[in-house]
């Protein structure tokens, strides 16, 4: 499928994009990144609600949530797999691949769901403690996974079908399902943290139980909405059929192994920062769980664009338009970089209304949260490019397995033995060692672009 063609001008090489194709990409990453933006903005309403009761419950929430996005993005790995083969055999115009991959995301991520949902039922006390030693913040963690253990189940469903939605062009209606799921979950932490309408106050339990049951809520909607419409993402019998062959399983594993390693790997990374953080002491860590999601919402409008480069390069790639998708790949990477460096000038001018907003925060603990804040207005940047080509361009061509390697390296090899040391040897300060978690992105820089420039990423799963 041709989105149009390219001016062989070599001053537009770097944003080759045509009116109708901006067109085009706005629709897709407009929707996407308002998607983003809810989401992240879920994580800051918890905090923010949560931040209005003590320190300690924004430290069990900070720690939870961490090991609940671990978690998440065992999923998101399996989501994305079906996003590319999507987006893949829309370019092919192949319907009944698009509805057996739908049927495959959602069986696959559910089997993926019962292990961290056991771990948290049953040894959530454990997890947290890899965090901090806090007896307190242990038992308050461990009640806020129990409760939240659920939802995984829930998210599976939803990210199958959103990952159908954003492939085939139709993001706009992922958006609004997931902002009505935003929506139940705001108005019931309002309810159950702080006990309106005559219910209990809950404090952190409310929060927990309102995920679970905005989750339940959001993927009933999405059931009543398919049916209504008779949506073509809605399995029928033929795609559920097909989508238990082995053949059909066997292609999906290979590409859903590394992708789901690779982002378990990388999520159980930053798990591990929020812990080597830990050791700095309990005001290091309430400082990052006031900052993590304001980085997650930071990072949204990047997000948008690389899950936007990854529908219409593997659009493109489906298509077997290869020259295309190069050299619109080329002008997401641009559009990333602007677009990050404005949302960083416009995150360091909102600073202090920004952080005013946590009044549970005391001096010192405040302090910290200001410096950490400044140090993410340029880590952000540093990680345009890398997030880009890592969560769109090279995963849209089925390289898989490079991200997969690269992040372990960069991460795992360099990143978080470099933070350990400044942390537990060097004794650096809580704010030095949040600005070491973005050493992992330089090296990113260098193998993004050696690959990509490579086209060996270049691949056709559409076949």
């Amino acid at each position: 499928m041709r989105t149009g063609s390219i001016s062989s001008k070599p001053s537009l090489l770097l944003f080759p994009f045509d009116k109708a194709q901006l067109s085009a990409i706005a629709a897709i990453a407009i929707p996407i990144t308002l998607q983003t933006i809810l989401f992240a903005s879920k994580g800051l309403t918890d905090i923010l609600m949560i931040g209005q009761l003590s320190e300690n419950d924004v430290a069990a929430a900070g720690v939870a949530s961490r090991a609940l996005f671990v978690a998440m993005i065992l999923l998101s790995g399996v989501s994305a797999t079906g996003s590319v083969l999507i987006a893949q055999y829309f370019g092919a115009q192949k319907t009944n691949a698009i509805r057996r991959t739908v049927v495959l995301s959602w069986f696959i991520a559910t089997l993926f769901a019962l292990l961290p949902a056991l771990l948290f039922w049953l040894a959530g006390d454990k997890v947290i403690a890899l965090s901090t030693p806090s007896p307190a913040i242990q038992a308050l963690g461990h009640e806020y996974l129990s409760y939240t253990a659920a939802s995984l189940f829930f998210a599976s469903f939803s990210g199958a079908i959103a990952a159908g939605l954003r492939s085939t062009r139709q993001a706009s209606t992922s958006t609004w399902l997931s902002g009505l799921g935003i929506l139940f979950n705001l108005v019931l932490n309002w309810l159950l943290i702080f006990g309106h309408m005559g219910l209990p106050a809950l404090g952190l339990k409310g929060a927990a139980i309102a995920t679970t049951l905005s989750c339940a809520l959001e993927v009933l909607v999405t059931i009543i909405y398919l049916r209504t419409k008779q949506h073509t993402l809605t399995p029928s019998y033929q795609a559920i059929r097909q989508a238990f062959s082995i053949k059909h399983i066997r292609q999906f594993l290979a590409l859903a192994i590394p992708t789901t390693s690779n982002f378990l790997l990388w999520a159980a990374g930053l798990f591990t920062y929020t812990a080597i953080m830990g050791k700095t002491g309990e005001q290091g860590l309430v400082a990052l769980s006031v900052i993590s999601p304001i980085e997650a919402f930071s990072l949204s409008f990047l997000t948008g664009i690389a899950n936007a480069s990854a529908v219409i390069v593997g659009n493109h790639l489906g298509a077997k338009d290869s020259d295309q998708a190069y050299q619109q790949a080329i002008g997401f990477v641009v559009l990333a970089i602007l677009v990050t460096i404005l949302v960083a000038v416009m995150l360091f001018l909102l600073r202090d209304p920004v952080l005013n907003l946590f009044s549970a925060l005391d001096g010192e603990t405040r302090q910290f949260a200001d410096q950490f804040y400044l140090v993410l207005c340029f880590g952000i940047v540093l990680r345009s490019l890398p997030t880009t080509m890592v969560i769109g361009i090279l995963r849209a061509g089925g390289d898989v397995k490079f991200c997969l390697y690269q992040d372990i390296t960069t991460q795992w090899f360099f990143g978080i033995p470099l933070t350990a040391l400044g942390a537990m040897f060097f004794g650096l300060s809580p704010v030095l060692v949040f600005a070491c978690f973005f050493l992992e992105t330089l090296f990113k820089w260098v193998a993004c672009i050696y690959r990509f420039k490579s086209k060996r990423w270049i691949k056709c799963l559409a076949s």
